[in-house]
């Protein structure tokens, strides 16, 4: 139970921080932000996570980064479906504190609230075989980057920089293209608030991860030095 608690709190944090960073600060030129911010947003809050539960949960954050442990062999099958629960759960509810903060402001829409998308809610205009792509790619990447940081060979203590930093190398690449996804739940809960289009481009952002986790998985071990 600490455990889904931990990935609970995590998770919310990801959203908060992340999506909290395109809807707020992002909203406003005069900030300066940008998408360069809105990446390093989302990088920060995998590392402040990492070092704050990482000890207790791992700090997966995300339905991909389970799954691809997992086929890894580094994340028992039997504690896939709760994590993947809590990180869900998670998600919704930072969305949702996320959505009573920017709700009152006079005026407000919700517009995109930091959903994924591709077509014409690609924030540059591309389509599904480019977003399909994509968060294959960067997903695929990311668990390399975590697999690799987290293996029992790496140097210690540096793993949640190199996974923080990755998430920003992938954003800074994305962001155009999906909105950057490479996370499920981070994916469901702001489709949910956004509903119509958002929760019709759903599958793509599910799917792709998963694959891309999945193929990760495989590849890394193959990869891996023996554990001993």
């Amino acid at each position: 139970m600490k455990k889904l608690v931990a990935e609970f709190i995590g998770t919310l944090w990801l959203v908060l921080g992340g999506c909290g960073s395109a809807v707020l600060a992002a909203a406003f030129p005069e900030l300066g932000i940008g998408f360069a911010g809105v990446a390093l947003a989302f990088g920060l809050t995998v590392v402040t996570m990492a070092y704050a539960i990482g000890h207790i949960s791992g700090c997966h954050l995300n339905p991909a980064v389970s799954v691809g442990l997992w086929i890894g062999g580094r994340f028992d099958q039997k504690d896939l479906l709760p994590y993947i629960i809590a990180q869900v759960l998670g998600a919704i509810a930072g969305a949702g504190i996320l959505y009573l903060i920017v709700s009152g402001k006079s005026g407000f829409e919700i517009g995109g609230f930091a959903a994924n998308g591709y077509g014409e809610h690609s924030p540059g205009g591309y389509n599904m075989l480019s977003a399909l792509i994509t968060e294959v790619v960067m997903t695929f990447m990311f668990l390399i980057i975590i697999l690799g940081a987290t293996h029992p060979k790496a140097p210690k203590g540096f793993a949640g920089l190199a996974i923080g930093l990755g998430l920003v190398l992938i954003h800074l690449i994305s962001i155009p293209v999906t909105n950057t996804s490479v996370n499920p739940a981070r994916s469901t809960s702001q489709a949910l608030f956004v509903g119509d289009w958002a929760i019709s481009q759903l599958w793509l952002f599910w799917l792709a991860p998963l694959v891309g986790a999945a193929l990760a998985g495989l590849v890394y071990k193959f990869l891996s030095p023996n554990d001993a």
